[in-house]
């Protein structure tokens, strides 16, 4: 607040006899000199705070647009049951890249979180076996891509079952769970579209034993 400076009207002045060692002078000493000097320390005090305050304001919104921009780049998943058996296992969190596909092209042995096609609130994590235009079918837990026999060079638990050929459209994949057997995916479901890919997984960080870069293999 700035101190307001009003004038101090004297009283009037009188003739009166001087008596001896009677001093002369009028008593203006009576006025206090802090009563005329500004009050800098309630204002220096306001605009600590308005500091103060802007400075926390700045700090939520940097925080703010940080997390979002992050957001835009990576997600986190927990992994919620055994269908990635022997490779992710259940309670494993997982960090996502949702740039990998929009800068980049998908491979074989990558592992992807998607919206499950039948129920997209689920998200759902499996391997890719078939790229955009690849005819895939499964013979006796035989993965076969355009009609040659994938040699699996990941840890899988086997399986026996059969599908019929699936060609694959310009936007779709082919995704299998690790553990073959017991995981819903591209062999009960179909081809899985692009567009339902939320990203590849690049990063294990929890549990501690399991942190380290998520890379694919040269086939699956």
């Amino acid at each position: 607040m700035d101190t307001q400076l009003q004038p101090v009207a004297e009283p009037e002045s009188t003739l009166e006899p001087v008596q001896a060692g009677t001093s002369s002078e009028y008593p203006e000493s009576n006025t206090s000199q802090s009563d005329l000097t500004p009050d800098t320390g309630s204002e220096s005090s306001a605009s600590h705070r308005k500091a103060l305050l802007r400075e926390l304001v700045e700090t939520i919104v940097l925080t703010l647009v940080i997390f979002l921009l992050v957001r835009t780049v990576v997600q986190n998943f927990r992994v919620d049951g055994m269908s990635m058996e022997p490779n992710f296992h259940n309670g494993q969190f997982l960090l996502v890249s949702k740039l990998a596909y929009r800068l980049g092209e998908p491979n074989p042995g990558d592992v992807v979180v998607f919206h499950y096609p039948r129920d997209p609130s689920r998200d759902f994590i499996k391997r890719i076996v078939g790229l955009p235009g690849d005819t895939v079918e499964i013979r006796s837990g035989q993965v076969v891509v355009d009609g040659q026999p994938v040699e699996n060079l990941i840890e899988t638990v086997p399986s026996n079952y059969s599908t019929g050929l699936t060609e694959l459209g310009p936007d779709e994949i082919f995704v299998l769970g690790d553990n073959r057997p017991n995981s819903s995916d591209s062999h009960s479901w179909g081809a899985l579209p692009m567009d339902l890919v939320v990203g590849k997984v690049i990063l294990s960080y929890w549990p501690p034993e399991s942190w380290g870069l998520v890379k694919p293999p040269d086939g699956t």
